[in-house]
């Protein structure tokens, strides 16, 4: 097999890539094409893990019931964390729009198979955390898939993890990752929502790295 050569146009369009991998929560109702979602994931199942433990787990939810259940509980959790809030800021939160979960058309829930017997181990025996940090590059794997092929992604946080493996029917033992909304943004944007609604900018690079 021939090694590839990524060149300094490929350079150039990666950095691009990772500057409009964008935090979506606003999105088209219109469907991705068939068979797209399927190759997003095969993407996200090449991203790297620990003793190569595959442990990832997608979970495609087709419900319109479990759809909602997700949406109520989420629109719950964002209103009883806002009481943290007051004033000006208190104001800001409770206009902004946390997740997409009624409008786009692909919802994905990611789980970690902690009893999976892949990978026999290795690597993780100090540090099994790194298992569900596996999936978690899985994640990111799928967001920049997505992004190349023009689709948005939103990473919905604000909810319950212990409910969801009852609510989705789903092992016990698999532990709860992220619940994704994908589909068509409403816009395109290089610019996080958040920085764009005032919310927190970006931290310039240097304030993230120390040189021991």
């Amino acid at each position: 097999m021939t090694e590839p050569t990524f060149g300094p146009a490929f350079r150039d369009q990666l950095d691009k890539l990772l500057a409009w991998r964008r935090d979506v929560r606003h999105f088209q109702t219109r469907a991705l094409p068939e068979g797209l979602l399927d190759t997003l994931i095969e993407a996200a199942c090449r991203g790297p893990s620990v003793g190569n433990a595959q442990p990832w787990r997608f979970v495609r939810i087709l419900s319109p019931e479990r759809r909602e259940a997700l949406a109520v509980q989420v629109d719950g959790h964002k209103h009883a964390a806002g009481e943290q809030y007051s004033g000006e800021r208190k104001a800001l939160y409770d206009g902004l729009k946390l997740h997409g979960l009624r409008e786009a058309p692909e919802i994905v829930a990611v789980f970690c198979d902690e009893q999976g017997e892949a990978g026999q181990g290795l690597g993780r025996v100090t540090m099994p955390e790194t298992l569900c940090w596996s999936v978690v590059t899985a994640v990111h794997t799928v967001w920049l898939a997505a992004r190349a092929n023009g689709v948005g992604l939103g990473w919905v946080s604000i909810i319950d993890p212990h409910s969801i493996n009852a609510l989705l029917d789903v092992p016990e033992h698999w532990r709860f990752i992220a619940l994704l909304c994908l589909g068509y943004p409403e816009r395109e944007t290089d610019t996080p929502e958040l920085v764009r609604h005032g919310w927190q900018d970006r931290l310039p690079p240097a304030t993230t790295r120390l040189e021991r």
